[in-house]
C-alpha cells in the first residue's frame, strides 16, 4: 500500500532554510508524480511545487519560486523540497502526496502523509 512521509521540519529563523523529505514505501518510486502542498492556520490549502515521475520537470506555486527547490532520489525514494530565504508567511503544515502527474487535480492527490509543520519566526 503507497505510503508517504514527511520529515524535516522546524523553527527557524526569517532567512533560513529547511529541507523537508518525502519517503514513500509501497510502490515503485518513480510511479508517481510528487506533490507538495501546505496549510496554514485558518486558509485553505495551497499547492508548493510538484516533481513528476522522472524528476525531469517541476513546478513551483509564485509564492516559492526562486527560493524552494524540490528534486528525488528514486533510488532511495524520497522526494525533498529545500526551502531557502524562508519567509514568516511559509509557516505552515507541509504535506506530501501522490498521483500520476503533476498537471492533476488536486483532489487526484492521494497517499497524503500525516504532515510536517514549519514555523518561520524570530
Amino acid at each position: 500500500q503507497l505510503q508517504l512521509v514527511e520529515s524535516g521540519g522546524g523553527l527557524v529563523q526569517p532567512g533560513g532554510s529547511l529541507r523537508l523529505s518525502c519517503a514513500a514505501s509501497g510502490f515503485t518510486s518513480d510511479y508517481y508524480a510528487i506533490g507538495w502542498f501546505r496549510q496554514a492556520p485558518g486558509k485553505e490549502r495551497e499547492g508548493v511545487s510538484c516533481i513528476s515521475r522522472s524528476g525531469g520537470s517541476t513546478n513551483y506555486a509564485d509564492s516559492v519560486k526562486g527560493r524552494f527547490t524540490v528534486s528525488r532520489d528514486n533510488a532511495k525514494n524520497t522526494v525533498y523540497l529545500q526551502m531557502n530565504s524562508l519567509k514568516p508567511e511559509d509557516t505552515a503544515v507541509y504535506y506530501c502526496a501522490a498521483s500520476l502527474t503533476c498537471l492533476d487535480p488536486v483532489d487526484d492527490f492521494g497517499a497524503w502523509g500525516q504532515g510536517t509543520q514549519v514555523t518561520v519566526s524570530s
